[in-house]
């Protein structure tokens, strides 16, 4: 399997992001959230919401690149052919990619 992560697996415009809000499948976590919704491709992609109250810039963004490797080194499962959006609350409590890994993989239920 390919371990990269193309651009092309993301999620990066407004309208992706609000159709995966309005319709979606939710699941909550600790500190973060999950919602999916099929897609009409082969593969699954990815967005990521940081509430600001979650930190200062370099938090939030430690936190998106934690998640963002969490998908690219388990994104078979997640849910198959999905647009995912990871919400991260303020209350966000993990600092380590062990801890980000254990804590999606227990949402997921995997």
């Amino acid at each position: 399997m390919d371990r990269t992560l193309p651009k092309r697996h993301l999620l990066r415009t407004t309208g992706d992001f609000q159709r995966v809000y309005r319709s979606g499948r939710r699941l909550k976590g600790e500190g973060f959230g999950l919602i999916f919704l099929a897609n009409a491709l082969a593969y699954n992609r990815l967005g990521i919401s940081v509430h600001r109250k979650a930190g200062n810039a370099v938090r939030r963004n430690r936190i998106k690149r934690l998640i963002r490797e969490v998908f690219r080194l388990h994104r078979d499962q997640f849910p198959p052919a999905a647009d995912i959006v990871l919400t991260v609350r303020p209350e966000f409590a993990i600092d380590t990619l062990r801890d980000m890994q254990t804590s999606v993989v227990r949402l997921i239920g995997v």
